[in-house]
Order: C-alpha cells, then structure tokens, then sequence
C-alpha cells in the first residue's frame, strides 16, 4: 500500500454510563460541598460505571459508533490501539478485549499504551504513523477508563475529580494534501512520577494485606506541584506545535484541552493569549475522564458545530508519567 498524503480523523463516538454522581451527593460521604468543587476544578458532575461495565464495554460501545458514523463495518478495520490507565485485566490488554467484543478481524494488530490522561494523544500519534507509514488504511484509536476503580473515595482532594467515559476515533489514510493531522508532540518526564500515581498493585508492589490496609492501591496526587507543571507545559506544547506547522494560535478554530481543572484550562487560555470562547469545556458534566477526555470533548464539539470541515483543532493533554502531548490537525470529513 502506498504512503497515503494525509492522516485523517474520520469519526468520532463515545460512550457514558448511565449513573451521574454530583457534586451534592458527594458531599455526604466525604466533608466536601458543591461550592468547594466547583471553586477549585469547575466541574459539577461525573459519570459512574457500573460494577459490570469495564473499559473495553464503553471502548466497544464508542467505538461502534464511530465506526457506525463513518459509513464503516468492523471488517473496515486494520488496527486498534487503546490508550487506558485503567485496564480491565493485568494482562491480556484492554485491546484484546475491544477486539472480541466489536467482532474485529482476527489478523491485525491491538495493543494497548498507557500513558494516562495523554493517552489518546499518544494512541493517535501512534497509530498515525502506522498508517501514515502505508501498511495500514485504517485504525480505531479509544481511550476508555474506569477511574472509580482507582479512586480512593475517602479522600476528598481526589475522588471529586474524577469519572469514568470511553471515547474513539476513526483514523485513515486520506489523498488529500494538507488535511488532517498536520504536527504532534509527545514528551515525557519519569523523574516527577510520584506526583500523580498508585503506590502499589504493579509488580514493583504487588498486592499484600499491608499495601489495601494502606489503600496504596489507590490513586495519589499532589495537585499544587501537577497544576503547576501542567499549565506549563500544556502552554508551551501548543506554542511547539503551532511553530512546526507554521500556524498562529489566532488561527485555530478550536483547541481541545484535557478536561482535567477549568483553572489549568483558563491559564493556558492566558498564556496563549486566547479566550475561553475557543476551548470548549465538558468538565463540569464528565470531570477528568483521563484518556476519554479529549476524544470525548472532541466529539461534543463536532456534534455542536464547533468544529467544523476545514477548521484546524489543536489537542493538548498532560497526565501521570508525568506525560504530555499535543496534536495540530485540519478537520477534514471526506464526501461518501
């Protein structure tokens, strides 16, 4: 197969359980209020996955409506990456899984990345360059994740902030010039990886009656030290992106942040010099769905007419690791 001249977002879905958690009934199991939360992250809901829901179910579910969307049958599909922190299993990966339950052919390849709230960032880039590379037309790229499993619910600072979504998109080779996926960014820094983590639950630490006594298995964040770092570096990964494709942030029809704090959102808003008019928020109904975040934030404004053909969308994200990402794109919906 022919390297393609583009790398396109095809499609977009998502999927969301059914159960909302707010801000009020949070408040009485943990010494919290609605004000509190929304003071200090701006989100006033979030979605809870039931016991028998995991990660590859919502991956599946939004994935199907991508591929439903694009006109397209799971046969259409050469390979899937799913970017998840919360896998259902240790081992075999979330992918593995996706691809039985979707009926996914049995010759391609899936395989998850882990790389948190970046992940989709990661996983598209990725599979991008597979296709981009000729050996494949098309992949399903999710990011699903079940961060109720993860959330010490005990303790106030954390599990308010967070909930459980999947979101997926529907990546091909494109023969059109200058559309689609225009410059990516990825970054890395393993020296801060105690800032945001779960202690225990991984070889390093595997699970003991000491390690739940200590409920090490839960997630752990210092959020002054993660909202510093994140502004920062979300900020400079777009100035990065916008200078490899020669654009001016002025010019970006809409910037996709990961939904994580509407304070980190606004200060990169500043640091750009934008407004908040061009970065939609979905926070306050999902709050920080980690991977999900950005697939599902970039389906609600495409579904709202914010993104629209032609436009360019920057995506920007920043999670554990500590990891970030950034993506440059052109909207591009070919005719069927």
């Amino acid at each position: 197969m022919p390297a393609p001249k583009s790398v396109i977002i095809r499609s977009v879905g998502v999927h969301t359980p059914e159960r909302r958690v707010t801000n009020e009934e949070l408040s009485r199991t943990v010494d919290t209020s609605d004000e509190w939360i929304r003071t200090r992250s701006g989100i006033g809901e979030r979605r809870i996955a039931g016991p028998d829901e995991n990660p590859s179910d919502m991956g599946a579910k939004a994935a199907a409506q991508a591929l439903e969307r694009a006109g397209l049958s799971p046969a259409d599909v050469d390979l899937l990456v799913v970017a998840t922190m919360t896998p259902d299993l240790p081992f075999p990966s979330t992918a593995c899984l996706v691809q039985a339950k979707l009926g996914l052919r049995r010759d391609i390849p899936c395989f998850d990345i882990a790389a948190a709230c970046s992940g989709f960032i990661y996983a598209l880039q990725v599979a991008a360059d597979m296709v981009r590379a000729g050996r494949y037309r098309r992949a399903l790229v999710i990011g699903a994740e079940k961060l109720s499993s993860v959330v010490d619910w005990t303790d106030r600072s954390t599990c308010v902030l967070f909930g459980d979504a999947a979101g997926a998109a529907v990546v091909e080779a494109c023969d059109t010039a200058g559309v689609g996926i225009l410059a990516n960014l990825l970054g890395a820094d393993g020296s801060n990886a105690e800032l945001l983590w779960a202690p225990a639950g991984g070889s390093a630490k595997p699970a003991s009656a000491e390690t739940l006594a200590a409920r090490e298995h839960y997630l752990r964040m210092n959020g002054k030290e993660v909202f510093k770092l994140a502004v920062r570096v979300m900020a400079s990964s777009c100035e990065k992106v916008l200078a490899e494709a020669g654009v001016a942030s002025d010019q970006v029809a809409c910037f996709i942040p990961h939904q994580a704090n509407i304070r980190i959102i606004e200060a990169v808003a500043a640091q750009l010099g934008l407004g908040m008019d061009r970065f939609p928020l979905n926070l306050e109904c999902f709050g920080n769905t980690s991977a999900a975040s950005i697939p599902l934030a970039l389906e609600q404004a495409w579904r709202e007419g914010k993104v629209r053909h032609g436009d360019l969308v920057l995506m920007v994200a920043f999670g554990a690791g500590l990891t970030w990402g950034a993506t440059l794109l052109r909207w591009h919906e070919p005719k069927r």
